[in-house]
């Protein structure tokens, strides 16, 4: 539901993303895509991962703080 609004305010319809897959395809080939997907999800984890030890790290300062 949140990508369909992401690529509704982008104005992206289905001929577009068929022509940038598609564009990925010929710049990429089909053996490096699963490889770059598998690297933009660890990435996208590392972030989750490093911003929820922040949230910990604040809100930990401010239980200390208030004492």
């Amino acid at each position: 539901m949140i990508l369909a609004s992401i690529l509704g305010i982008m104005g992206l319809g289905g001929q577009e993303m068929i022509f940038i897959f598609l564009a990925l395809l010929l710049l990429f080939g089909a053996k490096k895509i699963p490889e770059l997907a598998r690297g933009l999800g660890k990435g996208i984890k590392e972030f989750k991962d490093a911003t929820k030890d922040v949230r910990e790290n604040i809100e930990e300062g401010l239980k200390e703080s208030e004492k």
